[in-house]
C-alpha cells in the first residue's frame, strides 16, 4: 500500500500518542516534518497527497524507535532553536528551554543600563547565552564550562553563527581573567532529591548540568560569592521555582546591595538579578 505524506504524518502522530499526550503528539509530528524532513505546512498543503518515498518512511520509523525510549526530539534532530537561531545540541549539553530567554532579556536590559563592556556566561553548555549576547551587543563575551564536550559544541555554535566568544574550561569564574563585567549563568539548580519524579526525557541530559548540591542551591550561591568578590557590577542567574527567597538572602549575605527576582509566565521564580 502506497503511503502518502499526509498519511505518514497521521501515522506518526498516532505512534507518538502512544507515549505522549494527544495534543503534544500532534504538535511534535508537525515539528518532525518541518524540522527533520524540512517539509513546511504550505508544502504539505500542496503535496501531502503525494506518495512518501521509502527512504522517508524508514527515516521517520528510525526516529520513532529512538523517541519511544524517551530520547528528546532535539537530540534526535541534533539542534534546537533559541531566539530564532539554530543551535547544535548533543548529549554533552542541556536542551535550550524557553525560560532561558528571560535570562538573556534581563541580561540585555541590566547590561545596557549599567553600560557594561564585558560579560561572562558561566556554565555555557551549548553556548546559547554567550552567543546570543555576543550577537546582540558590542560586549566582549567570555564563557566557561567544566565539560570539554559542551565547550566543543559551544565553540561550533559560535563559529556557525559568527559570534566572537572567548571560551574557557574550568569551574565557575576560576578560569576567567579580570575584569569580569556582567556575570550571567544558567547553572545546575535541580535538587537531586527530585530526580525520581522528573520527566523520563531528563535522563538523557547530562546530570552534571541539571543537579546541584544543597537542594540545587550550592552552585548559584557560590557564583554569587565569587562574582561579588571579583567586583562584577551585577550577577544574573536562572533559578528554579521557589528558590528566589533563599538565593536573594544568599546574594545579600555575599555583599550585593540589591537582589530581585523576575518570574516566568507561569508565575514561578526564574531569574535572580543581584546588583553591586
Amino acid at each position: 500500500m502506497v503511503q502518502t505524506y499526509r498519511q505518514l504524518r497521521l501515522d506518526l502522530s498516532a505512534a507518538l500518542a502512544a507515549f505522549l499526550e494527544p495534543s503534544e503528539a500532534r504538535a511534535e509530528s508537525v515539528r518532525w516534518f518541518e524540522e527533520g524532513l524540512e517539509l513546511t505546512r504550505s508544502w504539505m498543503a500542496a503535496h501531502g497527497g503525494e506518495p512518501a518515498p521509502e527512504s522517508v518512511q524508514r527515516q521517520v520509523s528510525a526516529w520513532v524507535h529512538r523517541r519511544k525510549t524517551g530520547e528528546p526530539w532535539a537530540y534526535i534532530l541534533g539542534w534546537c532553536l533559541f531566539r530564532d537561531r539554530r543551535f547544535l545540541v548533543s548529549r554533552d549539553t542541556l536542551i535550550p528551554r524557553p525560560e532561558t530567554d528571560l535570562l538573556v532579556e534581563a541580561a540585555l536590559e541590566v547590561g545596557k543600563r549599567l553600560g557594561v563592556a564585558r560579560c561572562v556566561d558561566v556554565g555555557t553548555g551549548s553556548g546559547i547565552i554567550a552567543v546570543s549576547l555576543a550577537l546582540e551587543t558590542d560586549w566582549q563575551v567570555s564563557a566557561t564550562d567544566l565539560s570539554p564536550g559542551a565547550l566543543a559544541v559551544a565553540r561550533e555554535n559560535a563559529a556557525a553563527l559568527g559570534a566572537t566568544v572567548a571560551f574557557f574550561e574550568g569551574s565557575l569564574l576560576n578560569p576567567v581573567p579580570d575584569p569580569l563585567g556582567l556575570v550571567v549563568a544558567n547553572l545546575p539548580y535541580v535538587d537531586p532529591a527530585d530526580e525520581p519524579s522528573l520527566q523520563p526525557e531528563l535522563a538523557f541530559e547530562p546530570a552534571s548540568a541539571l543537579f546541584a548540591p544543597d537542594r540545587g542551591l550550592a552552585l548559584s550561591a557560590e557564583l554569587l560569592r565569587q562574582a561579588h568578590a571579583r567586583h562584577a557590577p551585577a550577577c544574573l542567574l536562572e533559578i528554579g521555582a521557589g528558590q528566589g527567597g533563599e538565593l536573594c538572602r544568599s546574594a545579600l549575605g555575599a555583599g550585593w546591595s540589591k537582589a530581585m527576582i523576575h518570574q516566568d509566565f507561569a508565575g514561578h521564580d526564574r531569574v535572580l538579578v543581584a546588583l553591586a
